[in-house]
């Protein structure tokens, strides 16, 4: 079957109108005392700051962004590491808190690729590797790989084997590609994310990984846009972007940049969420986040085979 390539026009603009979304809501990604009571509150809110971090190194790292872009991307990636995480002091708090949390070495991580440094959190993390229940601790198995994957980016020597990691996973297995339900697509996508260190090395998914998903992958993408699952969908086309040759033809991004809101918001599924700015924002922000990342890699992807 013959594939036709969207334009880089239509994918960079996705991206485009998702981050001037996103810069335009920042305080929205901000801790709020209240959030400090609870370091379970704490870690939901730090969530969408590491997504933040990630994205905005994924469109350094792919160098697609014009100069108002990466302007944007940068002072983004200032205000989250600077204000949102006072220089790190609230991920080393948290570590304190919660000694064998991985969450903070995860958010960290990026940060780290991207010349930030924490010491008094990066001993405190040290101290807890050392430990048998580091390894021990009881995690979905793409979990499992997002620690492996955030230790590799800090350079430290890995607390388990990776290829176990990998093969233990859903995705690792080869399941029947009819019982990718939401949930579970959702551990397929972050699968490929974790081994590619989210599209930076698409070479280490392994070969019979990359033929499955190649087989099923539009059945998948045409059933999520079907169902205007727009949030999937976008980590969907990441996953496209990340095998060895595409499969998805352009009128499923066509759909998907079509369902993008004028502010460059994406919603979630079907359309738009109204009403207190502060619930649209938590509704909203993590597909407008995977718009801004699946925009990258796609547009990388096509400038690459011009």
């Amino acid at each position: 079957m013959t594939v036709t390539a969207a334009s880089p026009a239509l994918l960079h603009g996705v991206g485009d109108r998702a981050l001037s979304w996103l810069d335009d809501h920042r305080e929205h990604f901000r801790l709020t005392p209240e959030d400090f009571r609870s370091n379970g509150a704490v870690v939901e809110r730090l969530k969408p700051i590491g997504e933040l971090a990630l994205n905005m190194h994924v469109l350094f790292r792919e160098g697609v962004a014009g100069s108002r872009q990466k302007a944007r991307a940068g002072q983004l990636l200032d205000f989250a590491w600077r204000e949102l995480l006072d220089g790190g002091n609230v991920l080393a708090r948290l570590q304190h808190d919660e000694p064998l949390s991985p969450v903070p070495l995860e958010v960290y991580a990026t940060f780290h690729e991207l010349g930030h440094r924490h010491p008094g959190l990066e001993a405190a993390v040290e101290v807890c590797r050392r430990t048998a229940t580091w390894n021990a601790l009881e995690m979905m198995p793409n979990r499992r790989l997002g620690v492996l994957n955030a230790e590799r980016k800090l350079g430290l020597a890995p607390s388990s084997d990776f290829g176990e990691a990998v093969a233990r996973t859903w995705l690792g297995q080869l399941a029947e590609p009819w019982t990718v339900q939401l949930h579970i697509a959702y551990d397929l996508t972050h699968t490929v994310f974790h081994l590619t260190n989210w599209g930076e090395a698409p070479e280490r998914i392994p070969e019979d990984i990359a033929d499955y998903l190649t087989r099923y992958l539009p059945a998948w993408t045409e059933d999520w846009a079907d169902l205007e699952h727009w949030d999937l969908l976008g980590e969907l086309l990441v996953v496209d972007a990340c095998l060895p040759r595409p499969t998805l033809d352009a009128e499923l991004w066509e759909r998907y940049a079509a369902a993008q809101s004028d502010s460059g918001a994406m919603p979630i599924q079907r359309g738009m969420p109204q009403g207190d700015p502060a619930r649209v924002f938590d509704l909203v922000h993590h597909p407008t986040l995977v718009a801004a990342f699946a925009s990258a890699m796609a547009t990388s992807r096509a400038m690459s085979a011009v």
